[in-house]
């Protein structure tokens, strides 16, 4: 079944920046954590690696392991590079066979490397002491980079906000609407929020299916402060672009949810952003979102379970999906 145009009262949306052919685009439009689906082709290599933001964005433990990775294979080089001139150039070594010899080298250049020096190995000759001379300044270079590298990691403005896992379709005013929750995970409490969504489906228009994008309004888009969890809630009525639709309508639809937010946070006093998205598969019909905070026992402060921000429950529709 092709599902024709949405009710007209819905406010189409052409600001996007996606692509409106279908036969173009495959999957879903972001994945979950905001990332676009996409891969890019067609550049050299080395025109589409920005290292520097790769550095930035990869994860912790891959970033540790390439600064690991880089301080063996550079000294590993090195090491080599004695070895190349001759031992007979560094003196000071105690070292009886080839592997002792390479051992002695390698621990050599990463005390070089790093200018600590202790001193039972030195260079001598012009060869030896050149390549020690740029070996140093090489390390030089590169703890300022990472220096500098790890201070964006942890100074680069991001917003620390977690997702419900589902977005659900829910009882609402005698009527039905949908919702998702999120929450700020850290300490980083956002000023002055605005959330925006768009719902992208797949309609027949002109007799050709097409992907089409339409503002979905809010029951609240925007919050002067951010500190606990905020359920967003869109209203299915006569200017909703899923008036109308049944639970395989909006599969047949492939029906996608993109959230935007963007906020101001005071820790880093600059302006984050955030992305998330919903496909149609991660829709339930029927249910409500649990409570996530309640009273300390004294009823002075207010307990927030983040752990809690997928919990729901089954609640009967007034219409059937």
């Amino acid at each position: 079944m092709l599902l024709k145009d949405p009710n007209r009262k819905a406010q189409v949306n052409n600001e996007t920046g996606l692509g409106t052919n279908t036969s173009l685009s495959g999957g879903r439009f972001f994945n979950k954590d905001g990332v676009p689906n996409q891969e890019v082709n067609g550049l050299p290599f080395m025109e589409r690696l920005n290292i520097y933001h790769t550095l930035l964005t990869m994860a912790r433990w891959k970033f540790f392991a390439m600064i690991v990775f880089f301080f063996v294979a550079i000294n590993f080089l090195f090491a080599c590079l004695y070895l190349l001139i001759g031992v007979d150039h560094l003196g000071g070594m105690v070292a009886g066979n080839n592997l002792e010899k390479f051992g002695e080298a390698f621990f050599f250049s990463a005390q070089t490397f790093t200018t600590v020096g202790y001193g039972r190995i030195n260079p001598m000759g012009f060869a030896a002491s050149l390549t020690a001379s740029l070996e140093a300044l090489v390390g030089l270079m590169s703890f300022a980079l990472v220096t500098g590298l790890l201070y964006g990691r942890f100074a680069r403005p991001r917003a620390y906000i977690r997702y419900s896992k589902n977005a659900l379709f829910v009882p609402f005013r005698d009527g039905v609407a949908l919702m998702y929750r999120m929450v700020p995970y850290t300490k980083n409490y956002l000023l002055n929020v605005e959330v925006k969504i768009t719902l992208a489906l797949k309609v027949v228009e002109d007799g050709q299916m097409k992907n089409k994008f339409f503002n979905v309004p809010l029951d609240i888009a925007k919050a002067t402060t951010m500190t606990a969890n905020w359920t967003l809630v869109h209203i299915i009525n006569e200017e909703s672009p899923l008036y109308g639709f049944t639970k395989k309508d909006i599969e047949e639809a492939q029906a996608e949810l993109l959230i935007f937010v963007q906020g101001f946070d005071e820790s880093f006093s600059n302006t984050v952003v955030s992305r998330a998205s919903y496909r149609f598969e991660e829709f339930v019909y029927g249910a409500k979102f649990l409570p996530m905070y309640h009273p300390n026992e004294d009823n002075t402060r207010t307990i927030l379970h983040i752990d809690r921000l997928d919990d729901y429950v089954v609640a009967e529709l007034p219409v059937k999906y």
